[in-house]
């Protein structure tokens, strides 16, 4: 990214989990129900370290990027820094008066293909002028494989499913007599093919 000084909030998040706690409880080989408020709990984390890890949504999630300026013309554009993009709601910005506007959407392209995402000018179009302030431009844009777990990679649901039992059988990162590592090596093998590194 051209400003490396960013901040990423998110707006919307995604609707649903990747999976319910029936189906955690189904990998655990979990029959009770004494725990399904630490499953549900681990189910989360374990999507926001698999996103954390692939600089990915995984399900539909709306996001606010806050620049400190737009890019030099010469650069590759706003790179979005979280994949796979599905569009940009809106670029908006402070003027050099001081006043916010939001830039026509016809006057940018929105490059969804790349993993991740660019924002560019359209030809004989360049950057708006902005004022030097942080966070004088904000970018919202929705990101993820779609609305529902089928969507989403099934290497990757896996890495999750064994981060989830990982976590459920060490629940502290040292037991006694033994030191457990933090994820299982088969969880980084499992999201590698999909981790996106520009970032």
């Amino acid at each position: 990214m051209a400003d490396r000084h960013f901040a990423l909030e998110t707006l919307i998040g995604p609707s649903s989990e990747p999976f319910t706690i029936a189906e955690a409880k189904s990998h655990l080989r979990v029959d009770e129900s004494a725990d399904d408020t630490l499953i549900d709990t681990l189910i989360t984390a374990a999507r926001v370290r698999a996103e954390n890890d692939l600089n990915r949504a995984l399900i539909t999630t709306t996001f606010e990027l806050h620049l400190d300026a737009f890019p030099d013309n010469d650069s590759p554009g706003i790179v979005v820094p979280s994949a796979p993009l599905q569009s940009v709601a809106s670029i908006k910005y402070t003027d050099t008066s001081g006043d916010v506007q939001t830039w026509d959407s016809s006057k940018y392209r929105v490059d969804s293909k790349s993993q991740p995402g660019r924002i560019t000018p359209t030809f004989d179009e360049s950057w708006p002028a902005a004022q030097c302030v942080t966070g004088a431009v904000v970018v919202r844009f929705v990101a993820g494989y779609g609305d529902q777990s089928t969507n989403v990679p099934r290497d990757i649901l896996q890495a999750m499913l064994m981060l989830i039992g990982h976590w459920y059988e060490n629940r502290e990162s040292v037991v006694i007599g033994t030191i457990t590592g933090s994820v299982p090596q088969a969880y980084d093998w499992l999201i590698a093919p999909h981790r996106v590194l520009e970032f």
